[in-house]
């Protein structure tokens, strides 16, 4: 059993004393300043990057961190990339001591198991900020690379059994040495990708990215000092640490269990994969324990301990506090338990290509166990699914080789105030859909459809959130698609009586008329003109009995299109008339009277 305890303060109790001194206001301005260094660094990633995934699609992340390597500020991007920017970082520090480092040095990682990282497509940059010769700080970014290599275009693989077969691992090296770039370095990752024109423009805007964040950041430090700016720097994560505590003792003290299943890990199809989560409420503080959770399996699920630290910062910030700064004061607050070569805690070379599904699920667990310790805060399940769709081939056109990597939204679950949330990513994903007009210009595709899936939204007194109907036609023989996902077997549960939403699927319709269902996992389907790929997302959960549901917002939803008449019919126990323009009164009243 390993003990994957959160980073704790590594200020002594003198600075911590000292920095109670610090004016509120004075830790607001500096909080923001340093989330303002963030976001402008994740601006100029998104708009320097050469790649649809990054410049459209945002799948990308930057943080900046103190010089012992604690994170002090992460932009609002992309929660599961904190896992592997908390690794890169750390393991510079490990390879790379402090008195080492020189202004305009640059590393780079992407390696789950030396490099700090949780999947092979994020590249992770770190690079060390100086002010009058002193390392004050590290700034970082993540990027999802569309292509690393790997068996498969895309580089995840759902039938991968080793790390090996994901694509090239790039341990912790440098990238620049005192501001001159180690160009052998970029030739290196661009011959191993399949795109490398897109690797060598997107590691350049991150390049970019973390020099404006390198400058900035010293500007700031040396707007305050380095004695003064470490005070108060030491007060903001303190500050962190009292509000997470302070919203874990307004939780109900208990120990509290939930076990949610992934479908299968791709290899051993037809076997749920438990995740089991046990979380202690003690005073003010939180365990968590990931015992009874499934070992590490064979398919590409694994998640390496980073991941899962993430995750479970994540869900105690959406839970308790989403307005405590992103600092990592949140995590002395909390101690997180998971087995050794558990699927939450794998060791190599075990594949992690579809990591986030894991994580998902383990948010999905978490707060299926807080239900009984604040049911007035938690989501019925959510689609929990990164449901990604992967179109390759060799552009008609042009005669170059692309690679389109899309994640498609689902539904949110629903809670005690409201409905859930339609068409969104949740949790541990924050990733923009790829716009029609993007995605027809760039690469030979035609959208056929793109929609709100009716009835996939769990039926409830607050109603689940819908998932999503894309279908993708192909234009050109010798097409490869691959797809991930999860949440096509086993449903996203409700809450008190609430339904559980419908589940997700790929179809595969031949331009011959015929129809096949695909696998969660499926890697390698070829495709010629004219055949058309159905992705069609997860709904989520509902809240409270579907009985309870005011009879208008069901009307509400018929003529939105989000419930179908015989659903509202069947489930809610609401008449809609034929002209969709009133509810029947009299037929809903005999009706929910004889159901109740």
């Amino acid at each position: 059993m390993m003990a994957a305890e959160t980073l704790s303060s590594q200020n002594v109790a003198g600075v911590r004393a000292e920095s109670t001194a610090v004016d509120a206001v004075t830790l607001e301005i500096l909080s923001n300043r340093l989330l303002s260094v963030a976001e402008e660094m994740g601006a100029v990633l998104i708009r320097t990057a050469y790649s649809t995934n990054i410049k459209e699609r945002r799948d990308c992340s930057t943080a900046v961190f103190d010089a012992g390597g604690q994170m002090i500020a992460q932009a609002e991007q992309i929660p599961m990339h904190l896992g592997s920017l908390l690794g890169s970082v750390t393991a510079t520090l490990e390879k790379h001591p402090r008195e080492t480092l020189h202004p305009g040095d640059m590393f780079i990682a992407n390696d789950p198991y030396s490099g700090g990282g949780t999947h092979l497509p994020d590249i992770a940059v770190v690079t060390p900020v100086f002010v009058d010769d002193s390392v004050v700080g590290f700034v970082a970014s993540i990027a999802h690379h569309a292509d690393v290599g790997g068996k498969v275009p895309g580089s995840t693989s759902g039938d991968a059994v080793s790390v090996f077969q994901e694509g090239l691992r790039i341990p912790l090296v440098k990238l620049c040495d005192r501001g001159e770039l180690i160009k052998d370095v970029i030739d290196f990752i661009a011959l191993n990708s399949r795109t490398p024109a897109e690797r060598e423009g997107d590691l350049a805007a991150q390049i970019a990215a973390n020099r404006v964040g390198a400058r900035r950041l010293s500007e700031v430090v040396a707007r305050y000092g380095i004695e003064r700016y470490g005070v108060i720097l030491a007060a903001l994560l303190d500050y962190a640490e009292t509000m997470m505590r302070a919203g874990i003792a307004r939780l109900k003290p208990g120990r509290y269990t939930f076990t949610d299943y992934l479908d299968d890990d791709g290899i051993n199809l037809g076997q749920p994969v438990p995740i089991r989560v046990t979380v202690t409420i003690d005073a003010d503080s939180a365990h968590v324990d990931f015992e009874g959770s499934s070992p590490q399996v064979s398919g590409p699920i694994n998640v390496p301990i980073n991941g899962t630290l993430a995750t479970v910062f994540y869900c105690f910030k959406a839970l308790v506090g989403p307005d405590i700064p992103s600092n990592q004061g949140i995590y002395r607050a909390l101690t997180v338990v998971a087995p050794e070569r558990s699927i939450v805690n794998c060791q190599s070379p075990a594949p992690v290509g579809e990591r986030i599904d894991t994580c998902q699920r383990v948010a999905d667990a978490f707060f299926g166990a807080m239900a009984a310790a604040a049911p007035e805060r938690v989501l019925a399940a959510s689609n929990s699914s990164v449901t990604t769709a992967t179109f390759s081939g060799t552009h008609p056109d042009t005669g170059n080789f692309y690679v389109y990597l899309e994640t498609i939204a689902g539904g949110s679950g629903a809670h005690a105030r409201g409905d859930g949330l339609s068409g969104v990513q949740v949790h541990m994903t924050n990733t923009s859909n790829l716009a029609v007009e993007a995605l027809e210009r760039e690469y030979p595709l035609l959208i056929d459809r793109y929609q709100l899936r009716i009835d996939s939204g769990g039926a409830g007194r607050h109603r689940g959130g819908l998932g999503i109907r894309r279908d993708i036609r192909v234009l050109h023989d010798g097409v490869v698609f691959s797809g991930l996902a999860d949440r096509q077997k086993i449903a996203p549960w409700g809450i008190n009586d609430g339904l559980a939403g419908m589940t997700g699927r790929y179809l595969l319709w031949r331009s011959d008329g015929s129809e096949t269902r695909l696998s969660s996992k499926a890697s390698d389907i070829r495709l010629k003109a004219e055949d058309v790929i159905s992705v069609q997302t997860p709904g989520s959960g509902g809240y409270g009995s579907p009985l309870d549901r005011d009879p208008l917002a069901v009307l509400h939803d018929v003529v939105e299109g989000k419930v179908s008449l015989d659903a509202a019919c069947e489930l809610y126990g609401v008449v809609v008339t034929s002209d969709l323009s009133a509810v029947d009164e009299d037929h809903t009243r005999e009706l929910r009277d004889t159901r109740c």
